[in-house]
């Protein structure tokens, strides 16, 4: 029987590191084929095609530089191209594009597929808060598990030790995706609460933008482990409000809550743009623009997207933290009205 195909849909810096992983895996078991096609969306890169670049020199050198990708990774820059007779899907794109590339993918959907989501971030929907999982699972018509975690991606490339955690309504898929993703230094743990795990990847970036707030406003670890606590509580509380499904406490407990809510408070790109974002006074799309190198920040984002699921459910009140980044990063709020937001925290009444 022939090993399931596996597709990569998206080659930025995380896309390229798990690609790492990916490609090393499927060459030590017979349940993949060994050859994982990688969509790029293509480049010109000093003249070359980025395509072009990854498949003979085996290096992104835009996205990931540094680190050679298994040979077995083949970059392809066309969707369709891709995906012919894949079986497993690995999305790893900004949440901004993702419908409008499913749209094209739909009609080449293979029977049978499934999906794993690696994207952080949630959309608004006309019934509310709309997840990832939900737009691909919908307009692909297939499974989708989600996978987050306090996974730095150059960390990841560099094999420092890390965990994550799988969410997979489906027991079996979230076995299948473990043996797929797993390494001694990528650890997975596997839960049933899909919906919380991702919702956990998709508001800690709005908490680690508050984090980069205190920084660039000159403020001290004990400030940073309050915005930290009160992060938690608003994305509890939020998840226990907006998720159809199971919700425990447990699963904050795991890499996708606690752990990538510290990691990105201290070390992700949230906090970075965020601090510049105090001490430069640019605006938020200025920094994005010269700070990641064509990388898309989500916090903000997630922000506005919570902020108007907030406003139409008369709740905003109720998570000033995540409504003072968005009016700060969008309404013009003056930054330093954050620390006050803090002070005033209805957890302090």
């Amino acid at each position: 029987m022939p090993g399931k195909k596996v597709c990569i849909v998206g080659s930025g810096n995380w896309g390229s590191a798990i690609s790492k992983i990916i490609g090393q895996n499927v060459k030590r078991s017979n349940r993949f084929d060994p050859i994982v096609n990688m969509w790029v969306f293509e480049e010109m890169i000093n003249d070359r095609k980025l395509t072009e670049i990854i498949n003979m020199e085996h290096e992104n050198v835009k996205y990931l530089p540094g680190h050679k990708l298994p040979k077995n990774v083949v970059a392809v820059p066309e969707i369709v191209e891709a995906m012919a007779g894949a079986d497993i899907f690995i999305f790893v794109i900004p949440h901004q594009f993702i419908g409008r590339l499913c749209d094209q993918m739909k009609p080449h959907i293979k029977a049978g597929a499934m999906g794993i989501s690696l994207i952080k971030g949630i959309d608004e929907g006309p019934e509310g808060l709309k997840l990832i999982s939900e737009i691909i699972r919908e307009k692909l018509e297939i499974e989708v598990c989600v996978l987050m975690g306090a996974n730095i991606a150059n960390e990841v490339a560099d094999e420092k030790f890390c965990e994550t955690t799988i969410g997979a309504k489906n027991k079996q898929h979230g076995q299948i995706f473990k043996e797929l993703l797993q390494t001694p230094h990528f650890r997975i743990t596997v839960v049933a609460e899909s919906d919380t795990v991702e919702l956990c990847g998709a508001l800690k970036n709005i908490v680690a933008v508050g984090a980069g707030f205190c920084d660039g406003l000159g403020f001290g670890d004990n400030t940073k482990a309050a915005v930290i606590r009160l992060g938690l509580m608003e994305m509890v509380a939020f998840t226990r409000i907006f998720s159809q499904g199971d919700v425990s406490s447990a699963t904050f407990l795991e890499s996708c809550g606690v752990a990538d809510l510290i990691t990105t408070c201290y070390g992700g790109r949230n906090r970075k743009v965020a601090e510049a974002f105090v001490t430069t006074s640019k605006s938020i799309e200025e920094l994005e623009a010269e700070m990641l190198n064509g990388q898309k920040l989500q916090g903000p984002q997630t922000s506005a997207e919570v902020y108007k699921i907030l406003k139409k459910k008369d709740m905003i009140n109720k998570f000033p933290l995540f409504a003072s980044v968005c009016e700060i990063c969008f309404h013009d709020r003056p930054v330093k009205d954050f620390i006050t937001c803090l002070q005033n925290h209805p957890e302090h009444m």
